[in-house]
């Protein structure tokens, strides 16, 4: 399906502020960027790089005044996630050495405080993908997804606690257990087609059968429209912007993702 995204955010910057941003898709295995726009006003030095899990990332010094950045892009990407039933558990032995570190713990995905529970969720499912969907649904079915519930970052033990969180908390309870039986976990955030309210979303993708396979606990079934921008090990590596100094929010983000034609 080819999608149009779309995100735009407005501050009003008291002082001068350092900002990194994080909206830029790629291209990748799962989906084809055909097609971008990237606007900053008022118009200001933004120098490009590549983070250490190879999202794009845009730094920049803004000025005191308004502050305006829109994003858009269109997408060719899958019509629903990839399913992988009887994908075998990966011996960490074996694993590529880019997907050790989405075994560790993290700030947000303390694993070691899931293993018991994991274990006796999992211990009649097959070792890997479907280990995995079990967790998947697990979450989905015992962890109220309530969209706009919260603004700052939970820990997986702290929404698994709270038994209800954003789309993020849910992610970080899923990742902390996959990392918690040896398998790597990490957070994805981007677009989602049909989410409803319309926002930024995140979901995980686990590392089984030798690739990664996508899994949205906050979704009932393994729907597509999903547009990657940025992945890491938790929230804290893949925020849409991170801002240093006194505390700015934006005053206005509107997201849209719109459905396009297939053109002949």
């Amino acid at each position: 399906m080819r999608l149009r995204t779309s995100c735009e955010l407005n501050f009003v910057i008291d002082f001068p502020t350092p900002f990194v941003f994080m909206l830029r898709p790629r291209s990748s295995a799962f989906q084809w960027l055909a097609k971008e726009e990237y606007s900053i006003k008022p118009d200001i030095q933004v120098e490009e790089y590549n983070d250490i899990y190879g999202n794009l990332c845009q730094r920049l010094l803004a000025p005191p005044g308004h502050l305006a950045v829109r994003t858009s892009a269109e997408v060719m990407t899958s019509e629903k996630f990839d399913v992988g039933f009887g994908s075998p558990f990966t011996q960490v032995q074996h694993l590529p050495q880019e997907a050790l570190v989405y075994l560790l713990p993290s700030r947000y995905c303390e694993s070691e405080s899931f293993h018991e529970m994991t274990m006796g969720l999992v211990a009649s499912q097959l070792p890997g993908y479907d280990q995995v969907a079990a967790i998947n649904r697990w979450v989905h079915n015992n962890i109220s997804f309530c969209p706009g519930s919260s603004i700052v970052p939970i820990s997986a033990t702290q929404a698994n606690i709270k038994s209800q969180g954003v789309c993020r908390d849910l992610t970080h309870i899923a990742i902390a257990m996959c990392r918690s039986i040896s398998i790597p976990a990490r957070m994805v955030v981007g677009y989602l087609h049909g989410l409803n309210p319309m926002d930024l979303h995140a979901w995980f993708e686990a590392y089984v059968g030798g690739r990664w396979y996508g899994f949205d606990p906050t979704q009932s079934e393994a729907t597509g429209g999903y547009v990657t921008v940025a992945c890491g090990r938790d929230a804290a590596d893949v925020a849409i912007y991170n801002q240093f100094g006194p505390s700015v929010f934006p005053y206005s983000q509107h997201v849209e993702v719109e459905q396009l034609t297939s053109k002949v």
